[in-house]
Protein backbone atom coordinates (compact mmCIF):
# COMPACT_ATOMS: atom_id res chain seq x y z
CA UNK A 1 0.00 0.00 0.00
CA UNK A 2 1.01 3.47 -1.08
CA UNK A 3 0.04 5.77 1.35
CA UNK A 4 -0.22 9.82 0.32
CA UNK A 5 -0.36 11.62 4.08
CA UNK A 6 -1.45 15.47 3.87
CA UNK A 7 -0.22 17.02 7.15
CA UNK A 8 1.74 19.39 8.81
CA UNK A 9 2.72 18.84 12.25
CA UNK A 10 5.95 17.39 12.02
CA UNK A 11 5.67 15.01 14.95
CA UNK A 12 2.37 13.81 13.69
CA UNK A 13 4.02 12.95 10.56
CA UNK A 14 7.07 11.05 12.40
CA UNK A 15 4.74 9.58 14.29
CA UNK A 16 2.75 8.46 11.46
CA UNK A 17 5.12 7.52 8.93
CA UNK A 18 7.17 5.15 11.80
CA UNK A 19 3.65 3.09 12.42
CA UNK A 20 2.66 2.52 8.45
CA UNK A 21 6.06 1.27 7.81
CA UNK A 22 6.46 -0.66 10.06
CA UNK A 23 3.15 -2.20 8.82
CA UNK A 24 4.84 -2.57 5.22
CA UNK A 25 3.73 0.91 3.80
CA UNK A 26 5.18 3.11 1.82
CA UNK A 27 4.74 6.83 2.86
CA UNK A 28 4.80 9.78 0.65
CA UNK A 29 4.30 13.16 2.98
CA UNK A 30 3.44 16.65 2.13
CA UNK A 31 2.29 19.53 3.91
CA UNK A 32 -0.14 21.46 1.71
CA UNK A 33 -3.18 21.24 -0.27
CA UNK A 34 -1.34 22.65 -3.21
CA UNK A 35 1.16 20.13 -3.27
CA UNK A 36 -1.36 16.63 -2.50
CA UNK A 37 -2.67 17.69 -6.18
CA UNK A 38 0.63 17.88 -7.35
CA UNK A 39 1.63 14.73 -5.96
CA UNK A 40 -1.94 12.66 -6.67
CA UNK A 41 -1.86 13.30 -10.25
CA UNK A 42 0.55 10.40 -10.78
CA UNK A 43 -2.20 8.51 -9.55
CA UNK A 44 0.50 5.75 -7.73
CA UNK A 45 -0.99 6.37 -4.70
CA UNK A 46 -3.63 3.88 -2.94
CA UNK A 47 -4.85 5.25 -0.06
CA UNK A 48 -5.24 9.63 0.80
CA UNK A 49 -4.93 10.30 4.85
CA UNK A 50 -5.56 14.20 4.89
CA UNK A 51 -5.59 16.67 7.72
CA UNK A 52 -8.18 19.71 7.53
CA UNK A 53 -5.95 22.84 9.13
CA UNK A 54 -3.30 22.84 6.74
CA UNK A 55 -1.49 26.33 5.91
CA UNK A 56 -3.29 26.55 2.40
CA UNK A 57 -6.66 25.92 3.59
CA UNK A 58 -8.94 23.23 4.76
CA UNK A 59 -8.15 20.16 3.30
CA UNK A 60 -11.62 18.70 2.64
CA UNK A 61 -11.43 21.62 -0.09
CA UNK A 62 -9.32 19.01 -1.90
CA UNK A 63 -11.91 15.87 -2.38
CA UNK A 64 -14.72 17.47 -4.17
CA UNK A 65 -11.71 18.26 -6.94
CA UNK A 66 -10.57 15.26 -6.73
CA UNK A 67 -13.78 13.22 -7.45
CA UNK A 68 -14.90 15.62 -10.30
CA UNK A 69 -11.47 14.73 -11.83
CA UNK A 70 -12.61 10.94 -11.88
CA UNK A 71 -10.06 9.94 -8.87
CA UNK A 72 -11.37 7.65 -6.53
CA UNK A 73 -8.51 7.28 -4.47
CA UNK A 74 -10.26 6.28 -0.74
CA UNK A 75 -9.71 9.43 1.44
CA UNK A 76 -9.57 9.18 5.20
CA UNK A 77 -10.06 12.36 6.58
CA UNK A 78 -7.41 12.28 10.01
CA UNK A 79 -8.29 15.85 11.83
CA UNK A 80 -8.59 17.79 15.08
CA UNK A 81 -12.02 18.57 14.27
CA UNK A 82 -13.67 15.39 15.12
CA UNK A 83 -16.96 16.96 16.41
CA UNK A 84 -20.40 15.49 14.86
CA UNK A 85 -20.63 18.53 12.90
CA UNK A 86 -17.12 18.47 11.49
CA UNK A 87 -17.62 14.73 10.91
CA UNK A 88 -20.97 14.68 8.60
CA UNK A 89 -19.42 17.71 6.80
CA UNK A 90 -16.18 15.58 6.17
CA UNK A 91 -18.29 12.47 4.88
CA UNK A 92 -20.84 14.91 2.73
CA UNK A 93 -17.87 16.26 1.36
CA UNK A 94 -16.66 12.92 -0.16
CA UNK A 95 -14.19 11.68 2.13
CA UNK A 96 -14.28 7.82 2.75
CA UNK A 97 -14.29 7.71 6.36
CA UNK A 98 -13.33 10.48 9.10
CA UNK A 99 -11.27 9.97 12.33
CA UNK A 100 -10.64 12.71 14.79
CA UNK A 101 -7.44 13.19 17.11
CA UNK A 102 -6.45 12.06 19.14
CA UNK A 103 -6.50 8.26 17.91
CA UNK A 104 -5.30 5.26 18.44
CA UNK A 105 -2.94 3.90 15.74
CA UNK A 106 -4.29 0.68 15.69
CA UNK A 107 -7.90 1.99 14.90
CA UNK A 108 -6.22 3.82 12.02
CA UNK A 109 -4.75 1.16 10.53
CA UNK A 110 -7.77 -1.29 10.65
CA UNK A 111 -9.70 1.74 8.48
CA UNK A 112 -7.30 2.08 6.34
CA UNK A 113 -7.33 -1.53 5.39
CA UNK A 114 -11.43 -1.42 5.44
CA UNK A 115 -11.06 1.27 3.54
CA UNK A 116 -9.05 -1.05 0.26
CA UNK A 117 -11.55 -3.94 1.33
CA UNK A 118 -14.36 -2.14 -0.70
CA UNK A 119 -15.98 -3.55 -3.83
CA UNK A 120 -13.87 -1.04 -5.63
CA UNK A 121 -10.84 -2.92 -5.25
CA UNK A 122 -10.14 -5.62 -8.11
CA UNK A 123 -7.09 -7.31 -6.50
CA UNK A 124 -8.90 -10.30 -4.34
CA UNK A 125 -7.50 -10.30 -0.47
CA UNK A 126 -5.39 -13.49 -1.23
CA UNK A 127 -3.80 -14.18 -4.64
CA UNK A 128 -2.49 -17.77 -5.88
CA UNK A 129 -0.22 -18.48 -8.58
CA UNK A 130 1.87 -21.91 -8.38
CA UNK A 131 1.72 -23.00 -4.67
CA UNK A 132 2.36 -19.57 -4.04
CA UNK A 133 -0.55 -17.67 -1.85
CA UNK A 134 -0.12 -13.98 -0.73
CA UNK A 135 -2.48 -12.13 2.04
CA UNK A 136 -2.96 -8.72 1.02
CA UNK A 137 -4.47 -7.80 4.04
CA UNK A 138 -1.68 -8.75 5.55
CA UNK A 139 0.97 -8.55 3.26
CA UNK A 140 2.07 -12.12 4.51
CA UNK A 141 3.40 -14.66 1.60
CA UNK A 142 2.71 -18.30 1.48
CA UNK A 143 3.93 -21.77 -0.06
CA UNK A 144 1.88 -24.83 0.74
CA UNK A 145 0.94 -23.50 4.16
CA UNK A 146 4.28 -21.97 5.14
CA UNK A 147 5.01 -18.47 5.74
CA UNK A 148 7.55 -17.25 4.02
CA UNK A 149 10.08 -14.48 5.99
CA UNK A 150 10.71 -11.67 3.76
CA UNK A 151 11.52 -7.92 5.21
CA UNK A 152 9.36 -4.98 4.18
CA UNK A 153 11.35 -4.31 1.27
CA UNK A 154 10.77 -7.87 -0.29
CA UNK A 155 7.40 -7.82 0.82
CA UNK A 156 6.60 -4.75 -1.32
CA UNK A 157 8.04 -6.24 -4.46
CA UNK A 158 6.43 -9.40 -4.11
CA UNK A 159 3.17 -7.72 -3.57
CA UNK A 160 3.82 -5.43 -6.77
CA UNK A 161 4.19 -8.31 -8.96
CA UNK A 162 1.46 -10.81 -7.30
CA UNK A 163 -0.72 -7.58 -8.25
CA UNK A 164 0.00 -8.05 -11.71
CA UNK A 165 0.86 -11.77 -11.97
CA UNK A 166 1.43 -12.79 -15.67
CA UNK A 167 1.86 -9.40 -16.78
CA UNK A 168 5.02 -7.47 -16.66
CA UNK A 169 5.67 -4.64 -14.65
CA UNK A 170 7.68 -2.02 -15.17
CA UNK A 171 10.46 -1.25 -13.57
CA UNK A 172 9.23 2.48 -12.54
CA UNK A 173 6.48 1.16 -10.99
CA UNK A 174 7.94 -1.43 -8.95
CA UNK A 175 10.19 1.24 -7.86
CA UNK A 176 7.24 3.38 -6.94
CA UNK A 177 5.72 0.58 -5.14
CA UNK A 178 9.21 -0.09 -3.01
CA UNK A 179 10.64 3.24 -1.94
CA UNK A 180 9.16 6.24 -1.19
CA UNK A 181 10.11 9.62 -2.76
CA UNK A 182 12.44 10.36 0.66
CA UNK A 183 14.53 7.28 0.28
CA UNK A 184 18.20 6.91 -0.83
CA UNK A 185 18.02 4.49 -3.52
CA UNK A 186 21.30 2.76 -4.96
CA UNK A 187 21.16 2.30 -8.54
CA UNK A 188 20.92 -1.65 -8.26
CA UNK A 189 18.60 -1.59 -4.80
CA UNK A 190 15.71 -2.90 -6.57
CA UNK A 191 17.88 -5.84 -8.71
CA UNK A 192 18.98 -6.81 -5.25
CA UNK A 193 15.64 -7.31 -3.57
CA UNK A 194 14.58 -8.91 -6.58
CA UNK A 195 16.99 -11.17 -6.25
CA UNK A 196 16.36 -11.75 -3.19
CA UNK A 197 12.64 -12.73 -3.51
CA UNK A 198 13.27 -14.94 -6.34
CA UNK A 199 15.48 -17.29 -4.45
CA UNK A 200 13.61 -17.42 -1.27
CA UNK A 201 10.53 -18.56 -3.79
CA UNK A 202 12.75 -20.95 -5.25
CA UNK A 203 14.25 -22.51 -1.76
CA UNK A 204 10.50 -22.57 -0.74
CA UNK A 205 9.40 -24.49 -3.90
CA UNK A 206 6.87 -22.43 -4.58
CA UNK A 207 6.39 -23.38 -8.45
CA UNK A 208 6.92 -19.86 -9.62
CA UNK A 209 9.47 -17.41 -11.32
CA UNK A 210 10.26 -13.84 -11.43
CA UNK A 211 11.95 -13.46 -14.99
CA UNK A 212 13.61 -10.24 -15.85
CA UNK A 213 12.58 -8.18 -19.84
CA UNK A 214 15.97 -6.51 -19.83
CA UNK A 215 15.54 -2.78 -19.40
CA UNK A 216 11.95 -3.04 -18.89
CA UNK A 217 10.65 -4.84 -15.79
CA UNK A 218 9.87 -7.89 -14.23
CA UNK A 219 7.05 -10.61 -14.80
CA UNK A 220 6.04 -12.95 -11.97
CA UNK A 221 4.43 -15.87 -13.99
CA UNK A 222 4.04 -19.82 -12.91
CA UNK A 223 6.56 -22.57 -13.93
CA UNK A 224 5.70 -24.17 -16.65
Amino acid sequence: MRVLLVEDEKEMVAALCNVLTRQNMIVDSVSTIAAAEFMLKDNVHDVLVLDRRLPDGDGLSLVPRLRANGQNIPVLVLTARGDLNDRVAGLQGGADDYLGKPFAFEELLARLRALLRRPSSVVPEVAKIGQLAFDFEHREAWVKGERIDMPRREVLVLEALMRRMGRMVQRATLMEAVFGMNDEIDSNALDTHISRVRRKLSDAGAGVTINGVRGLGYLLRETA
